[in-house]
């Protein structure tokens, strides 16, 4: 049990704190509203998770392998990152349509294997909340339920910062601002996983 409550608290820590997902999120919610980023944020609840069981069923082994294959992984995702940070900094103002949020399902599900943050956490995650003398995959399984469970509720916070943020951003010289600002803590994100 205690293990559980401490997992719990780890998912949480680590879903709510920022990083390349919620600050994403908050951007597409203040650009777009809240139905335009949902794709986006479930992309995020399930990808992750299934990140996380295939690293613990065996995906994890070229990293322990090839070593240099994970700092090349985390300059791809910083790569893609800085992309995302610029394509957030020039979204051009509103025309009156909902614009589309940066990443939709797949878009977002498949951003977690490049996302340096969600490869710290994943290899944190395994061995720490993992027992050797138990079987792996179900363990692995409880674990990403665990994430599932507070991913959204996480992101949903962070999504209601943005929503917040859309009224200050009525003249499109916000929003620009915003955007931009948005991007430069994008990248601002990336600094822990280099240090």
């Amino acid at each position: 049990m205690d293990s559980l409550l401490a997992l719990i608290a780890f998912a949480i820590a680590t879903s709510a704190t920022p990083g390349p997902n919620t600050l994403m999120v908050s951007a597409a919610a203040a650009r777009s509203g809240l139905r335009a980023v949902v794709p986006h944020m479930l992309g995020i609840t399930l990808g992750f998770p299934a990140m996380l069981v295939a690293i613990a069923a065996g995906l994890g082994w070229p990293f322990q392998r090839f070593p240099w294959l994970h700092p090349a992984l985390q300059m791809v995702g910083a790569a893609w990152l800085v992309w995302l940070a610029w394509k957030i900094a020039q979204a051009p103002p509103p025309d009156g349509r909902p614009a589309a949020p940066p990443l939709g399902f797949w878009g977002a599900a498949a951003f977690q294997w490049v996302n340096p943050k969600a490869w710290m956490i994943a290899l944190a995650a395994v061995p720490a909340f993992t027992r050797p003398e138990a079987p792996l995959l179900p363990q692995a399984l409880g674990m990403a339920a665990v994430f599932a469970l507070v991913s959204l509720p996480c992101l949903l916070i962070w999504a209601g910062v943005g929503l917040g943020a859309r009224r200050f951003l009525a003249t499109p010289a916000r929003l620009r601002t915003f955007n931009r600002v948005m991007a430069v803590l994008l990248v601002l994100s990336l600094v822990p996983a280099f240090l």
